[in-house]
């Protein structure tokens, strides 16, 4: 059977002689010879490239070494006169002031401050001519002034005729009235430090006072005596060249008018290769000619980037080979391919059908009247024998049936249809595609279609997941928000509408049956409580599950008077529920905050607030009570709060905090390697009443005062921590929650390791716990915290992770040790597969991260089997331990 299009016309083939000098073109080579062209051009323009880059590095290397050689002549000049300079202002004061004792030369000295920034500086002495001479008829230099006099007296009274070469020094300054430099001579006050401790000496003529001499006789007659200035070598050429010369050249001084080899200075030993280039510059300063020579410190790196062309270069040109050689060779299999099947188009139809019948797919072909002609085996098998029937029956909606019972063209075909089919055998959901074909010249339908009817009920199951609690099955706080939106919008859009009702229940000491009973007890507890409420709600009203022990009602249609009769006809109804959990007998109450809908201008979020509030005065006036929302109830609720608030000051003056400590125990096949624990806060009241956190920390947060909680934590575990656990010393982990407002404190890790040091706690033992709405919050604050910590060998842990919206996401940031997995997970982990798969991501992520992985809220021995074969390593809840009073306090 062949199919084509009604509208497009058979390709034409090229006439046979053009074919084939297409191919003569392409052909003419096999595939191996092209590639291996390809190749052989692309390495020789690789060699090329790498040619000319290895030419240009070198030559950029040679510009930067000679620059470097140009810079270093040219500091050493300006040291020099620098010096020179300094000699001169000397000079000047001397030529100027006539005879001077020792203080007022000092004096001067210390004023002109010329030689302040001189490296290497050591002293500046001045020689009196004396008309006494030698034995040899030379006249006598003694040194009569000298400043710094400190360190130097030993140049008092020294004839510079006794230094040749200082002497010689001085006749050619004398002669030429300009600074002369002596050859490097070894200093006496550094005679111990070799090569470091070589010097010359810089000499200036002092004339009589008049005109400047310009004669060498009137120079000779008029000399008075001469200043010296000596200077340390090393530091005054290693200032001059510090920076870039130094870090990426050897240098080396010669002096070329030395007997030896004239060395005077190296930078250092010169760890090059053989035959480096070395750059050479000339310094002259009076007589003396100094070489300056330089030699980089290390080859230049000119064959990396070459290499690196060479290796990309060469990998193109063999990719590029290989590309070549199998298009070359698909072309030619195309080329075969094609004749072939060109030769086997009798056998078209055939093969068709083959294909269509393998297909797991619906395919079905009608005739133009819409009669089924044609139905491969995957169709048969859903649907029966339907050859012969119309195909416009199989659908049970009419669009389509008139669809295709009117056309016979392409207006008729559709795509991407989802439609229900219904056979003999029941009905099914399927995507549906519809488009015309001519078979045999004569107009058809092609029909596709694949079965969706298992994605629909995943889909649908997933948006009942999405808006419904698990646990009870009632809606989440995201749907209840999204009606009551919805109900808001209506009001205003329509004022006449009736009013509802938003009745906020919080269930009273929920808290205390899980500490007492465990998790699963309060779980099972709700349970309970939602079926006895569910018999008595009205039909139509919305009844959620906003969170942990807090549930929403949307009752609609009632006025003031109704909303609170049906909120005390509920509140009976859970008063009247008896838990009984392992012989224990529970009673349970809910205080219920009543909030109506007639408030003009009320925000979803104006609605949940008043709602709350409500339902927190009604806790405050006694639980187990209604109360209607008054505008004064947000006073009233931040006056309790600030009571809570004096009460903690109180508490915490009179050291009535308490700590109890709940351990952390492993659940992977390892042998423990010590008890773990983690230290919870409670509060022991006026009345001796052990208070929980959850009444006092509210008001805790809200006043400021967590950060004086948590020093007093902080403070109090490490000044006991060998008595906290019956372990003593042998505890290896305590772990200390941090809150939001301590981690803004900057001096909190100070006090920390300052707490550490004092009490001698091993840092390794002391574990932070922050949680996860915490650090997405201050990220860059926590980390830096969580850095100082960790520097000084304390572990961090990151407390209910999973509970934020984008856990994954920042975990890579942050520097932890520990992950403690959100107790919702872990409740129903050995239940629920959704929360198995999270808690397994989380698991793998944490161990490829090298980080220990905690499951909090584990509350029964199945969930403890779950997690050790999911791979977490530790376990925390009542089903492993509760939690017991620290030893120091008990």
């Amino acid at each position: 059977m062949r199919t084509q299009d009604t509208q497009d016309d058979p390709p034409v083939p090229p006439p046979a002689g053009e074919r084939k000098d297409r191919r003569s073109v392409f052909q003419a080579l096999p595939p191996l010879a092209w590639a291996l062209l390809v190749l052989v051009a692309g390495l020789l323009l690789t060699a090329e490239l790498a040619r000319r880059d290895l030419r240009d590095s070198r030559q950029r290397a040679d510009m930067l070494y000679n620059s470097l050689a140009d810079a270093a002549q040219v500091r050493l000049d300006d040291a020099l006169d620098t010096a020179a300079v300094a000699l001169r202002a000397m000079q000047t004061v001397l030529l100027s002031a006539g005879d001077l004792d020792q203080t007022t030369y000092a004096h001067y000295h210390d004023n002109l401050r010329a030689v302040d920034d001189l490296p290497g500086y050591l002293a500046t002495a001045f020689a009196r001519r004396h008309a006494v001479t030698a034995a040899d008829g030379t006249p006598l230099y003694r040194y009569e002034l000298l400043a710094p006099l400190e360190g130097n007296e030993m140049l008092l009274w020294l004839d510079i005729t006794t230094q040749p070469d200082n002497l010689a020094a001085l006749e050619r300054a004398r002669d030429a009235d300009r600074p002369s430099m002596s050859a490097p001579f070894q200093l006496t006050q550094f005679r111990d430090a070799g090569d470091a401790g070589l010097g010359i000496t810089l000499r200036l003529p002092v004339y009589s006072r008049g005109r400047a001499p310009e004669t060498v006789d009137a120079r000779r007659a008029r000399e008075t005596g001469v200043l010296a200035m000596s200077l340390r070598l090393e530091p005054l050429v290693r200032t001059a060249l510090q920076g870039r010369i130094l870090e990426y050249m050897h240098v080396a001084l010669r002096d070329t008018g030395a007997a030896d080899n004239g060395h005077v200075f190296a930078s250092g030993p010169l760890p090059v290769e053989a035959g480096a280039p070395a750059y050479t510059r000339m310094l002259e300063f009076g007589d003396p000619r100094w070489e300056l020579r330089m030699q980089p410190l290390q080859a230049p790196a000119d064959g990396d980037r070459s290499q690196s062309i060479i290796l990309l270069g060469t990998l193109i040109s063999v990719l590029a080979a290989l590309l070549l050689w199998s298009i070359a060779g698909t072309h030619r299999r195309a080329l075969a391919l094609g004749q072939r099947m060109s030769a086997r188009v009798s056998e078209s139809e055939a093969r068709f059908r083959t294909l269509n019948e393998l297909l797991p797919a619906l395919v079905l072909l009608a005739d133009a009247d819409g009669t089924i002609t044609y139905a491969n085996q995957f169709a048969r098998r859903r649907l029966g024998d339907v050859v012969g029937t119309r195909l416009d029956a199989l659908y049970s909606d009419p669009g389509p049936r008139m669809a295709v019972a009117d056309a016979s063209g392409r207006e008729a075909g559709w795509e991407e249809r989802e439609m229900e089919i219904t056979t003999g055998k029941g009905s099914f959901w399927a995507r549906v595609s519809l488009a015309p074909v001519v078979v045999d010249g004569q107009p058809h339908m092609l029909l596709t279609a694949t079965d969706i009817s298992e994605q629909r009920e995943l889909n649908a199951r997933l948006r009942y997941q999405a808006s419904h609690d698990a646990l009870t099955e009632l809606c989440n706080r995201r749907e209840f928000e999204r009606q009551l939106a919805l109900a808001l919008a209506g009001r205003r859009a329509h004022p006449e509408t009736p009013p509802f009702a938003l009745l906020y229940f919080d269930v009273d000491q929920f808290k205390l049956v899980n500490d007492l009973s465990g998790h699963r007890a309060g779980d099972q507890m709700l349970v309970e409580m939602v079926l006895a409420i569910g018999q008595n709600l009205r039909e139509g009203d919305l009844f959620a599950r906003l969170g942990g022990d807090e549930f929403g009602l949307l009752a609609y249609g009632v006025n003031e008077t109704e909303a609170l009769a049906l909120a005390e006809r509920l509140r009976r109804c859970i008063d009247s529920v008896r838990f009984v959990w392992q012989g224990r007998t529970h009673s349970v109450s809910a205080s219920i905050g009543v909030v109506m809908s007639d408030r003009a201008g009320a925000t979803l979020q104006d609605v949940m607030a008043w709602a709350d509030s409500a339902c927190y005065q009604a806790k405050e006036n006694g639980r187990n009570r209604v109360h209607l929302y008054r505008e004064d109830d947000d006073s009233t609720r931040r006056h309790s709060e600030m009571e809570w608030a004096s009460r903690m000051r109180s508490a915490i003056e009179q050291g009535r905090l308490l700590l109890d400590y709940q351990e952390v125990v492993p659940l992977t096949t390892a042998a423990a390697d010590g008890p773990h624990i983690e230290l919870l806060l409670r509060l022991r009241d006026e009345n001796g009443a052990v208070v929980l956190p959850g009444a006092f920390m509210p008001a805790a947060e809200r006043y400021g005062l967590m950060p004086t909680v948590d020093r007093w934590v902080i403070g109090t575990v490490l000044g006991n921590f060998a008595r906290l656990h019956p372990a003593g010393a042998q505890l290896q982990t305590c772990a200390i929650n941090l809150s939001g407002a301590s981690i803004d404190d900057e001096d909190l890790a100070a006090f920390i390791l300052d707490c550490i040091a004092r009490h001698k706690v091993p840092a390794q033992r002391v574990c932070f716990e922050i949680t996860e709405t915490v650090a997405v919050r201050s990220l860059l604050r926590v980390t830096r915290v969580i850095e100082r910590l960790r520097t000084a060998g304390c572990r961090i842990a990151l407390d209910d992770f999973g509970s934020g919206m984008s856990s994954f996401g920042y975990l890579k940031n942050l520097p932890v040790d520990v992950i403690k997995i959100d107790g919702s997970f872990i409740r129903e982990v050995d239940t629920d597969p959704m929360s198995r798969t999270i808690v397994s991501a989380i698991v793998q992520i944490g161990h490829q991260r090298g980080l220990k992985v905690v499951a909090e809220w584990v509350d029964n021995d199945g969930a403890r089997g779950v997690l050790d074969e999911l791979g977490v390593d530790y376990g925390q809840g009542f089903a492993l331990h509760e939690p017991e009073r620290v030893m120091f306090q008990r």
